[in-house]
């Protein structure tokens, strides 16, 4: 049987994420780790979290509605998180730090749909990789799949504005994305555990410390490999870009 280019794709994406749910994984510090966070700051972490998710579940069903090409692409977003954010790599304090892949769906989709893609691909870890945490959901997702991706879609849209290149703008989007996904972590680390010394700015501050000598140089790199999945894209998966409306950066 001959596949199109687009299903071929999306093999391809549904094996790789098979073989990263075979491997397994010890549970270190994830995302914010399970009973990290104090119940009060669980629930209103959780709350916020839930009109992106109403937002995002329409902005979803629209697609599925009018761009019916483009769902195996949308698929292949949650995939590309779930593979990127699984790679995680040991910080300086025994926690770690990983990309988060959230950002090129942002850009192709908008943000409001990462956030649920984000939430499920935070759920499946938590329970099949154990990282993260379910009483710490609504923090990881606010941080990985709200967050970073709206600052990735609000940097990409001002520098498509500014006619930079497309592939270097999404490069750039998702690179800052993913560190302002550190900066909201350390916000809720530094106002959860609060320093004995300098309270909550000083420990705000030793987090984000600790984060940026691992984040920096992934941040960097997911803004690369972004750049160069959306080029594969343009070539192998024009028609779902033209569908989604990403026709004026296909030539």
């Amino acid at each position: 049987m001959r596949h199109t280019k687009s299903e071929r794709l999306f093999l391809s994406a549904a094996i790789v994420l098979a073989l990263c749910l075979c491997v397994p994984a010890s549970a270190g510090a994830m995302h914010i780790m399970e009973g990290y966070l104090p119940v009060g700051h669980c629930i209103l972490w959780g709350a916020v979290c839930l009109p992106f998710l109403a937002w995002g579940l329409v902005s979803i069903k629209r697609i599925a509605a009018e761009h019916r090409k483009a769902i195996l692409l949308l698929a292949m977003m949650g995939a590309y998180a779930f593979v990127l954010s699984a790679l995680k790599i040991p910080s300086v304090s025994g926690s770690s730090s990983h990309p988060t892949g959230t950002g090129l769906g942002a850009v192709l989709f908008g943000a409001p749909v990462m956030a649920v893609l984000g939430i499920i691909v935070l759920l499946f870890q938590a329970l099949l990789l154990a990282h993260g945490g379910l009483t710490t959901l609504g923090a990881n997702t606010f941080s990985m799949a709200i967050a970073g991706p709206f600052v990735s879609w609000g940097v990409y849209s001002l520098l498509k504005k500014c006619r930079v290149n497309p592939a270097v703008s999404i490069g750039i989007a998702c690179a800052l994305g993913d560190l302002f996904t550190y900066v909201v972590t350390s916000l809720q680390l530094g106002f959860s555990h609060p320093s004995v010394v300098g309270g909550v700015g000083a420990s705000i501050a030793e987090f984000m410390g600790i984060f940026a000598v691992t984040q920096i140089p992934l941040a960097v790199i997911e803004g690369i490999l972004s750049a160069v999945v959306y080029m594969l894209l343009q070539s192998f998966a024009k028609p779902e870009l033209r569908e989604i409306g990403m026709l004026q950066e296909v030539k």
